[in-house]
């Protein structure tokens, strides 16, 4: 197990990773952002807002991302029309101490002027990120992240409560996790409300449940996709009780939405379902979209479980994918990184994965290169929705 350490920021927050995140304001600079980044994309990462309207909940995620304690620096990319305040968000990047420039392909000359301005800040802005020291960093000063995507029958009695055995380890050592999803959750609501470190805060988990289920029922489908049932799973319940089982069997702390940073270690609930009627369509379109709502909040690297064999990575923070399904980690090995399907053949006990994906995690903390890192996925992806601020019930002391 490798010696824990991190890059200090201005915050009093320490990152497990230095890189630049060169950010697009709109779908139209997208491309152009892609090209700046791909000449140093080990280090350089594209993430950004398609929208070309306002949205307050992408407003505060992009500021929080651009914040985010594996972000070094930021290169902000603007088409120059769209609605989105990047003045604002310009503003909070430089106030938390972080190099940013801002190009706006209307003002700059276009695609290739504006390629060739970018890549050249770029470059000397990697430079100097690699000169960073890193510095001693404490087990407790981690957030983490768990999703479970692409399920399958294996994922609740193998990958997930092996994930919640590492999320148990963590919670002791004094780290903050985070699980979520809530329309995953449902049927889960009363087991987790017995959990909750106070009544209150019971009923804000009941509530948040509830919330997803008719937001779901107005939608008319559930969070239930046809390679789930492919893959031997029945119910919606049934879904429920194996992405449950990651949250291991900690207190549960606090209930947090997307862009709220634990204020302390533990283990915190997001409710990733929009507030309100249903305006935006599907509360997250796919696992990426949780994974860069977990960042959001602090978390610098994500666990995902997987039965059918989802192979992404992410944006800015490491994943660590678990395989629950033996045969499925046979075919794709070099994407995963723990084969939690030795459980099902009788190889390996919970017990024994929990403990190999907890020292996973701190050596992943400490620097060593996850398997979606080495392959170059860096996914993301950020749509429209809308949040009230959560209660106070909701972070009891």
């Amino acid at each position: 197990m490798s010696e824990l350490t991190g890059y200090l920021r201005t915050d009093g927050r320490k990152g497990i990773r230095n890189v630049v995140a060169v950010a697009y304001l709109v779908e139209c600079a997208h491309h152009v952002a892609r090209e700046i980044a791909w000449p140093h994309r080990d280090r350089a990462h594209v993430i950004g807002f398609p929208g070309c309207f306002p949205n307050a909940y992408a407003q505060q995620m992009m500021e929080r991302l651009c914040t985010h304690p594996n972000v070094g620096a930021v290169l902000l990319v603007s088409l120059g029309c769209e609605s989105f305040n990047r003045y604002a968000l310009e503003k909070v990047i430089r106030d938390s101490g972080r190099p940013v420039k801002s190009l706006v392909i209307q003002r700059d000359g276009g695609t290739r002027a504006t390629i060739r301005d970018g890549q050249a800040w770029i470059e000397s802005t990697v430079a100097a990120l690699a000169e960073a020291p890193r510095v001693p960093m404490d087990v407790s000063e981690l957030v983490v992240g768990t999703v479970c995507g692409g399920s399958d029958g294996t994922s609740g009695l193998s990958g997930n409560p092996a994930a919640g055995r590492a999320f148990d380890r963590l919670v002791e050592a004094g780290a903050a996790c985070i699980f979520e999803e809530t329309g995953e959750l449902i049927g889960c609501e009363e087991i987790m409300a017995a959990r909750a470190r106070t009544p209150e805060l019971g009923d804000e988990l009941r509530a948040a449940v509830a919330k997803a289920a008719r937001y779901y029922a107005t939608l008319g489908y559930g969070s239930f996709a046809a390679g789930n049932a492919d893959g031997g799973l029945t119910t919606i319940e049934e879904k429920s009780l194996g992405a449950y089982a990651k949250s291991g069997a900690s207190q549960i702390a606090g209930l947090i939405k997307p862009g709220d940073l634990p204020p302390r270690g533990g283990l915190y609930l997001m409710d990733v379902v929009p507030d309100g009627e249903v305006r935006f369509g599907f509360p997250n379109i796919s696992d990426n979209a949780e994974i860069v709502e977990m960042m959001a909040s602090g978390a610098h690297l994500s666990l995902f479980v997987t039965g059918r064999g989802s192979v992404v990575g992410s944006a800015l923070a490491p994943v660590i994918k678990i395989a629950a399904n033996p045969h499925m980690y046979e075919r794709l090995a070099e994407d995963m990184d723990v084969n939690a399907g030795r459980i099902i053949t009788g190889a390996a006990s919970l017990d024994e994965v929990g403990e190999e994906i907890y020292r996973l995690v701190l050596d992943v903390a400490a620097g060593a290169e996850t398997r979606s890192e080495a392959l170059g996925h860096a996914e993301f992806i950020l749509t429209y929705k809308s949040f009230e601020p959560i209660g106070p019930a909701c972070l009891p002391a």
